[in-house]
């Protein structure tokens, strides 16, 4: 089977961050066959317009990781309702100049874990948003939203007994959803 190249994009930038922890899970539960790439976004200047026709080399290696990848996972904390701002400046320096976004028809999730009852909802919903207009179809269910529990991880960082099931069964969906769209959009080209 072919390998299928993942760009994972942690929207926080703390070493031992949940969302962090949860995307490290993923790569556990993986089919054989994804190759699971986080990608660096803490290093990334402000996106600043003027700067679109000379990117940095942190904004040139960041496109041609999406670029080169054939699907997308998104995984995001909370912040005051929304997603944070390093994910949007990511996301921002990847959809630019207009016309040249590395986004456009690449199938993507998301996920996030957070300290709130609703876990990661609010910021998932405005991420939503944000991928429609860039042309990303988005893993529609299901939808995981983890509330950070005792029992969540264990001290190494490994996914809890009660969880393990939920992230298996979205990463199961997710695989199909990624070969779904791959099928689909070979057929048009």
């Amino acid at each position: 089977m072919n390998q299928v190249k993942i760009a994972v994009i942690v929207g926080s930038l703390r070493y031992a961050s949940l969302n962090r922890k949860l995307a490290h899970n993923l790569e556990k539960v993986a089919p054989a066959h994804f190759i699971l790439n986080q990608l660096i976004i803490g290093d990334l200047p402000l996106y600043n317009q003027d700067d679109d026709e000379e990117p940095c080399k942190e904004v040139i290696r960041l496109k041609s990781e999406i670029h080169a990848a054939d699907g997308l996972i998104f995984i995001t904390p909370e912040y005051n309702r929304s997603i944070p701002g390093v994910l949007k400046n990511a996301i921002d320096h990847a959809s630019r100049p207009y016309g040249k976004s590395v986004w456009r028809k690449k199938p993507a999730g998301i996920l996030g874990v957070s300290v709130g009852m609703t876990g990661t909802a609010l910021a998932q919903q405005h991420l939503r948003n944000i991928l429609a207009y860039l042309d990303v179809p988005v893993l529609g269910q299901p939808e995981v939203f983890v509330q950070d529990k005792k029992d969540l991880f264990d001290g190494e960082g490994n996914l809890g007994e009660l969880h393990l099931p939920l992230i298996q069964n979205w990463m199961d969906c997710f695989a199909g959803w990624v070969k779904t769209q791959t099928a689909e959009s070979t057929q048009i080209s």
